[in-house]
């Protein structure tokens, strides 16, 4: 019974074993992604960031907030598959996924510096995919970040 209790909220991410990818290169990585959120990023060659309403990973998702600015981002290579590592150093802006939040003095302050960890992934093209995993880990909502496609 315990063990049903402790399992019971072990989530995607929690056990997520990564995507197996190790063949990815930084060149591959570097340049425009984006999602249907409207958020943006650039990851630059030179290991320069910047980024457009990106929000929070897990649970700090659900704050609301989403960032922007400029930072750093590397390739990382783990047993279980490659992340990109992208750390906001100086935030810009924020923004609010929702609009009609109030701005109570009691709601958690956006951080000014933050860390996201992307899992790399290929789709069936073969094509570099980047998501990480947000909101209630039980769930498993991903945040997929694509391609920019030329308008």
């Amino acid at each position: 019974m315990v063990l049903a209790v402790l399992t019971a909220c072990a989530g995607p991410y929690q056990y997520y074993g990564g995507t197996g990818v190790h063949d990815t290169t930084a060149a591959e990585i570097a340049g425009a992604w984006e999602n249907v959120e409207g958020t943006r990023m650039v990851l630059r060659k030179d290991g320069v960031a910047r980024v457009e309403k990106l929000d929070g990973q897990d649970f700090d998702f659900e704050e609301g907030w989403r960032l922007s600015g400029t930072g750093t981002w590397q390739l990382k290579d783990r047993d279980s598959g490659q992340v990109v590592r992208l750390v906001l150093t100086a935030r810009t802006r924020v923004d609010s996924r929702s609009p009609s939040r109030s701005a109570d003095s009691s709601d958690p302050q956006p951080p000014s510096t933050y860390t996201w960890s992307f899992f790399v992934g290929r789709d069936q093209h073969d094509d570099v995919q980047l998501f990480f995993f947000y909101g209630d880990p039980d769930i498993g909502n991903t945040y997929m970040m694509a391609r920019e496609t030329k308008a």
